[in-house]
């Protein structure tokens, strides 16, 4: 997948969220300060503009691009978070011109990582990583398997899907929601629901036919 793709995964990404602004800040109302649709569309849309003003020359500066932006324009724990998942990714993906399957999903387990690192979170405390570590394990063992890149993000967005709805019944452990106690029970956390629209984007753009 070369530059251009990667630039189309962010523009998609900046164009779910928008569609899904309101949906994402309706979740945040429930159980976090109902502004993540807000914030996530506000940091998107920089984003996209940062990329239009300056083109990178390789992965690593378009992901540090996005994700300094992210973290300048975003509110809330948001921006710090997907700050870091970009930033990581563009440092494990390197500064070219080009990525394979293999070091596409490296740099993604990289970006789970500083999100994990950063937010001191695990899988269950109803967070990003509820979705973001299961799409990154299916994309893993797609690829391991010996799949399509296509595929393999197919079954990365299933994954991702399925941590979404999960979620809903878990008890939160981190993050504002947490404050609620049981009564975060019964709510769709409104990061993992961003991380599922950010692997939908990958699997829309980068699994078409001709990414390898």
């Amino acid at each position: 997948m070369d530059l251009a793709a990667l630039d189309g995964w962010m523009r998609e990404f900046a164009r779910l969220v928008a569609e899904n602004r309101d949906e994402l800040t309706r979740l945040d109302s429930a159980i976090g300060d109902a502004d993540h649709g807000i914030n996530m569309d506000r940091g998107m849309t920089a984003a996209v503009s940062a990329l239009d003003a300056a083109t990178p020359a390789g992965a690593a500066g378009m992901f540090k691009k996005v994700g300094m932006t992210l973290v300048s324009t975003t509110g809330g724990a948001s921006g710090p978070l997907y700050g870091t998942l970009f930033l990581r990714f563009g440092t494990a993906a390197g500064e070219v011109g080009e990525l394979t399957a293999a070091t596409f999903a490296t740099a993604l387990r990289a970006g789970l990582d500083g999100v994990v690192q950063r937010g001191k979170a695990e899988l269950g405390d109803k967070t990003m990583v509820d979705a973001l570590a299961p799409a990154v394990d299916a994309l893993d063992a797609g690829l391991a398997a010996d799949t399509s890149l296509g595929a393999a993000l197919a079954a990365a967005q299933a994954a991702a899907d399925a941590g979404r709805d999960a979620t809903i019944p878990m008890l939160a452990r981190k993050g504002r929601a947490s404050y609620l106690g049981e009564r975060s029970i019964g709510h769709q956390d409104p990061g993992a629901t961003s991380v599922a629209l950010l692997v939908t984007a990958a699997a829309t753009v980068l699994g078409t036919p001709g990414q390898r």
